[in-house]
């Protein structure tokens, strides 16, 4: 785990430096460093978020990670910390602490292909492996996005999307539950885009991130096409609160997501994944 400080409970102030509304109830923080060094974080760790006089959030990290001097979250207006985030202006104060957590395995996947599958907004805490994986191209096989949001209008990061489809190295598919007009684009769930998609299931790590009935059926049309359980990575961001294992909102059967996770290889989990009751 990549830690900034010796106490993990510190606070340190950012400055937001930029503000992108991406779709309707959430945007994107550009989030700089009270130094110019900033801190390093591993593709799929989170951070705590804090609005003074109203409480703090975990949030994925969203940015490059090879530019720790800006940090990047894509935040959706759910609650009154995270609607007060949405509500800050260029040049406010939000105070961090993290990040926490582990990553997505990119170290582990070099050499197989990668499939990374989101679902609405889902594709923000995958990003940060997206750049890491086109930054070190040459160590991985074919790269499969394939991304999918209830409607045209529900697409996060529709500029960069569009230049990752443009790459000859990277094969995006995009597809939306409900079309509307001028969408000329694949109709339907994530999961109809796994049949035809080009990657080698007995040598394929896939990441998969986004609502639980998503990730579900996800799962099981990568099992279909032959993806071995161990090799389907799932990030499991539910009920965390504190970051470091205290409050035990986010226990899911003996794991603390917010200590052992969030990221889960689907073998670990599988007992537990999709049960309310634990």
């Amino acid at each position: 785990m990549i830690t900034t400080t010796s106490t993990p409970m510190l606070v340190q102030p950012y400055r937001v430096q930029r503000v992108r509304r991406e779709i309707p109830g959430t945007l994107t923080l550009d989030l700089e460093a009270p130094d110019a060094t900033g801190f390093s974080f591993a593709p799929g760790q989170f951070n705590m978020l804090y609005v003074w006089g109203v409480g703090e959030v975990p949030i994925s990290i969203s940015g490059d990670p090879a530019r720790p001097e800006m940090l990047t979250h894509t935040i959706r207006a759910v609650g009154p910390v995270s609607e007060a985030l949405c509500r800050l202006p260029r040049g406010a104060t939000v105070g961090v602490r993290g990040p926490y957590g582990n990553h997505w395995p990119v170290e582990a996947a070099v050499g197989s292909d990668v499939v990374v599958a989101a679902g609405g907004i889902g594709l923000a805490p995958l990003r940060p492996a997206l750049y890491h994986l086109l930054a070190q191209r040459a160590g991985y096989g074919n790269i499969v996005l394939l991304y999918g949001a209830r409607t045209p209008q529900d697409l996060l990061y529709t500029d960069e999307l569009a230049r990752w489809r443009g790459r000859f190295d990277l094969e995006v598919g995009v597809t939306v539950d409900k079309a509307t007009d001028g969408w000329q684009g694949h109709v339907g769930t994530v999961t109809t885009l796994i049949p035809k998609a080009g990657f080698d299931p007995a040598h394929t790590v896939a990441f998969v991130c986004g609502p639980e009935i998503m990730m579900r059926f996800t799962i099981r049309e990568l099992q279909n096409r032959g993806v071995p359980d161990e090799r389907i990575f799932i990030s499991m961001e539910r009920n965390m609160k504190c970051a470091i294992g205290l409050c035990g909102h986010c226990q899911l059967g003996p794991f603390f997501i917010c200590k052992d996770g969030p990221v889960f290889a689907y073998s670990a989990i599988k007992e537990w994944f999709g049960k309310r009751e634990v």
